[in-house]
């Protein structure tokens, strides 16, 4: 009897003590994680990262891309182990009459259309699709399809939002762009052939070719209007729908005049062949509007919607889906926890905070945010979102799964807590069974919460903003007039 006693303290104590190991070896992985963040961080970035304690914050944009027509900023998403699929959040701004150029990605792409319209083509099965997208629109573009977005729009700046899914890439670098179109800037990827070769291939003059090459020299997005280009972008562009259709089909038979078949990349790199529904085939996916989808929860404090591959075919193939949430002034998204995906997302518009637990139980961030801030949350962490109390509070984001993330709430009336009302559970708190009960029924409210007392009030930001005026990051509020994201 006294052996078995002996032999079962010991047990405890070798478990406590592999317990305590354990802790102490992820805890100083976080330390080691968190140190190696802020010493990439450049001086600006480091100062704001500790006034907010935000490692959750991403980082500044970046911009990849930038014409007189436009331009596309990147955020890098944060890597290490924590972090089950890597994603990166893409800005793109396109001017009036402006037009992303012919390429393809080495990385999945889906488009958010916050402002404006957009035509976005691309090869679906060997034709081509048009689609016309419009704010709301979500939109899936695979990793080597070919594509391009116009900004038909007469006055109206196009902002898009997407992610871009590199789990396909070449690791190059965040993703690589492969150039259809192009000239001396960007470089079509035609042009790394030799001269000879292309002559050949296209059976054409080498000065034909020349001339062709070489005549694009805007950059990746550029003007399609009489005043900028005068090319058959421009002609295109200023057709009706019906008109351009049988220009394009007059085109790829061989009817087009002199000018156009020089000018046309749909003739020159051979990309289409047959009959007009050949080129705008009808069975491609469309695109799917997040604002039309009935919310998945709704009540007096607000409403989340998810589009997941379920809901949008095309999702099931990227691995990814999106989420737009509204909070009225002053309420809460209940504390919760993502089991299957770590989420990326941007604030659309109003103010609040973001709160997120480490898994053993200490704070990791409490920041305020407001439009233009992004964060992200790792798979499995505890977090909440609160609105401020004097406006509603959006965000929209992508998740890194298809699949139904069922996020499980561990407060309210739908917590996990009431299904674990059992002895157990009140054991666990070390309380009884009756007071367990009464703890955890005195939320009647489910998902979207009332919470004027831990919702902030506008003017804890005005420091952050004073600090933009001198110098340092600065959100731009105003998707409609501005860029999205911008730094002094």
């Amino acid at each position: 009897m006294g052996k078995g006693v002996s032999f079962l303290l010991l047990a405890l104590v070798l478990c406590y003590g592999v317990t305590v190991a354990m802790g102490y070896r992820g805890e100083k992985q976080w330390r080691k994680e968190r140190e190696r963040r802020e010493e990439e961080m450049e001086p600006e970035e480091e100062e704001e990262s500790e006034s907010r304690k935000s490692w959750f914050l991403m980082p500044k944009s970046r911009p990849v891309m930038t014409t007189d027509a436009g331009e596309m900023r990147l955020v890098r998403s944060p890597g290490g182990r924590i972090v089950d699929k890597p994603l990166h959040m893409g800005f793109i701004t396109m001017e009036p009459q402006s037009l992303f150029i012919p390429q393809y990605l080495d990385s999945s792409l889906i488009l958010f259309v916050r402002t404006g319209e957009a035509r976005v083509g691309c090869i679906y099965k060997d034709e081509m699709v048009e689609r016309r997208l419009k704010i709301g629109d979500v939109y899936h573009i695979p990793a080597g399809s070919t594509f391009y977005i116009l900004n038909p729009g007469e006055g109206q700046r196009l902002h898009i939002i997407c992610s871009i899914d590199p789990s396909e890439s070449l690791n190059l670098d965040t993703f690589q762009s492969f150039f259809i179109g192009g000239g001396t800037h960007p470089t079509s990827v035609l042009a790394g052939f030799g001269p000879e070769t292309l002559s050949t291939a296209f059976n054409v003059s080498m000065s034909k070719l020349e001339e062709i090459m070489r005549g694009q020299q805007e950059g990746p997005i550029v003007h399609v209007t009489k005043f900028h280009a005068p090319s058959i972008w421009t002609k295109l562009s200023q057709l009706q729908e019906q008109d351009r259709l049988k220009q394009v089909k007059r085109m790829i038979q061989g009817e087009a005049d002199e000018e156009e078949k020089e000018w046309s990349w749909w003739k020159l790199f051979g990309m289409f062949s047959g009959n007009e529904r050949r080129v705008f085939g009808d069975k491609a996916p469309d695109s799917y509007n997040i604002y039309k989808r009935k919310a998945d929860f709704k009540n007096d404090y607000g409403w989340s919607v998810a589009v997941d591959g379920s809901v949008y075919k095309p999702f099931k193939h990227s691995g990814t889906g999106v989420f737009l949430v509204n909070l009225t002034a002053g309420s809460m998204m209940a504390p919760h926890v993502n089991p299957r995906a770590t989420e990326y997302g941007i604030v659309l518009r109003g103010t609040g905070r973001i709160q997120i637990v480490y898994p053993n139980g200490t704070l990791a961030m409490d920041a305020r945010v407001r439009e233009g801030d992004m964060f992200w949350v790792p798979r499995y962490f505890a977090f909440c979102q609160i609105a401020s109390r004097s406006s509603p509070f959006e965000f929209f984001g992508f998740t890194t799964t298809s699949d139904k993330n069922r996020p499980q709430f561990l407060v309210g009336a739908n917590s996990l807590l009431h299904t674990f009302n059992t002895p157990e559970l009140a054991a666990a708190f070390g309380v009884t069974e009756e007071r367990m009960r009464r703890f955890i029924n005195a939320q009647k409210e489910a998902v979207i919460l009332p919470s004027a007392s831990a919702a902030p009030p506008d003017e804890d930001l005005k420091e952050r903003e004073e600090k933009s005026e001198d110098g340092g990051p600065k959100v731009i509020r105003n998707f409609g007039d501005q860029m999205i994201m911008g730094f002094d």
